[in-house]
């Protein structure tokens, strides 16, 4: 796809962060956008900022677990604009932080429900839409850097967006002969605002076995002031579709990247392999800029990505 201009850009996560750096831009463009977010005050500030911009720009309040919700959003995206979304920007995502072996049961449903199952609902709603609508398009869903590795503190995250990539491949394969283009968007490090990802947390899945903090909070916000700003990523999701690929990454050093991690994999097969990936592990990925390390570092003398302290299972240097 090389021509937005009145295409029907539908945008989840789209009040705030890499949403909202989308919809610029692709508002921009010439597209009729939608954003869709679970945050009210978002969605209001955001379209404070469109209505100064003349652009066509709807707002609609939805969380993407919500099935019933989701069908209705949809429904209400055709009676504005007259047809399903020609490209669907599947943004919403979830994050928090702690040692593999403190999760609970809560912070799984609440990460990969958003995560995965957010992006599972956006596909089961749209797709026969769009197939319908015989009008071609494109898909591309946030996924991670983080989906092509371990998490040690990020498991819940990194195997829901192991999972996206995975998803996408698939629909690219199943949609070609519709004529919509699939593409999964792998970023590091953006400068969004998922260090407030706790405040969309449902009440009945509050129970987390993370240290958090205002503290840790802020921590996490400065490490991710050290990544794309919200516009870059809105013009590397737009170059994607430009460019038609499955998986996009946005570092020129995208192939060294995906060989480490294949590398990886290769090790995993073989005794041999073991042991040279456990001479080798311990470091940070090789992606990971010194400055992000440095913050990281910072961050840990918080409590930052740690266990909360009354977990009697997890060793006394992973907890807060």
């Amino acid at each position: 796809m090389k021509d937005f201009k009145g295409k029907v850009a539908f945008i989840t996560g789209g009040a705030s962060g890499a949403g909202f750096g989308m919809a610029q831009i692709f508002s921009e463009a010439g597209c009729k956008v939608v954003i869709a977010d679970v945050r009210q005050d978002q969605l209001d500030k955001a379209m404070d900022y469109f209505k100064d911009k003349d652009a066509q720009v709807h707002p609609i309040l939805l969380d993407v677990t919500d099935r019933k919700a989701y069908i209705a959003a949809a429904d209400e995206v055709e009676r504005v604009y007259g047809t399903p979304p020609q490209i669907l920007l599947q943004s919403a995502g979830v994050n928090a932080f702690g040692p593999a072996e403190a999760s609970t049961y809560e912070d799984y449903d609440w990460i990969v429900g958003v995560n995965l199952g957010g992006i599972i609902n956006g596909m089961v709603t749209f797709v026969p839409r769009m197939i319908k609508a015989g009008l071609g398009g494109h898909i591309v869903a946030v996924a991670s850097l983080g989906g092509f590795g371990p998490g040690p503190t990020t498991a819940p995250y990194s195997c829901s967006k192991a999972a996206v990539i995975n998803l996408m491949q698939s629909y690219y394969e199943a949609l070609r002969p519709y004529g919509i283009g699939v593409t999964a968007f792998c970023p590091g490090n953006m400068n969004t605002n998922i260090h407030e990802a706790s405040k969309t947390r449902p009440k009945h899945l509050q129970n987390t076995g993370y240290y958090e903090t205002q503290e840790t909070a802020e921590a996490y916000r400065k490490h991710n002031e050290l990544g794309l700003s919200i516009r870059e990523v809105g013009e590397h999701v737009m170059k994607s579709i430009e460019q038609g690929v499955v998986i996009y990454i946005p570092n020129e050093e995208r192939e060294m990247i995906i060989r480490v991690h294949m590398q990886r994999m290769i090790d995993f097969l073989t005794p041999e392999g073991m042991a040279r990936h456990n001479a080798q592990a311990g470091g940070p990925p090789p992606e990971m800029p010194p400055e992000e390390i440095a913050a990281i570092v910072e961050a840990s003398k918080v409590g930052w990505a740690k266990a909360r302290p009354d977990i009697d299972w997890v060793a006394p240097n992973k907890k807060a």
